[in-house]
């Protein structure tokens, strides 16, 4: 869990991420929405790549990225759960009714 917060603890990265959300990108289309090199914006993929956010898809010389909602969200859920935070159905009368509503 700490690889993916220090991953997003970088704006550029965020930005990637929120990038891949619209659709899977090459290499070459997200660094052409920063004005960092490509060694930085390689860099900034091996992060991301590492804290498993996002997956690489290399045919020839073309890297296609696509990003890996999942991850993000089994570690937000797991931090929000570290904190106590999270639906707690039994406890709470308001989620009891809007639970048996459905």
């Amino acid at each position: 869990m700490s690889s993916v917060f220090k991953a997003l603890s970088d704006p550029t990265r965020r930005r990637v991420l929120q990038l891949l959300r619209e659709r899977p990108m090459t290499a070459g289309e997200l660094a052409n929405h920063f004005a960092s090199s490509k060694a930085t914006m390689s860099a900034h993929f091996a992060a991301l790549r590492e804290a498993g956010l996002i997956l690489a898809d290399k045919q020839g010389t073309t890297i296609t990225y696509t990003l890996r909602l999942s991850v993000l969200e089994d570690a937000l859920l797991g931090f929000a759960e570290s904190l106590g935070i999270g639906l707690q159905i039994q406890g709470d009368p308001a989620l009891r009714r809007e639970e048996g509503s459905k």
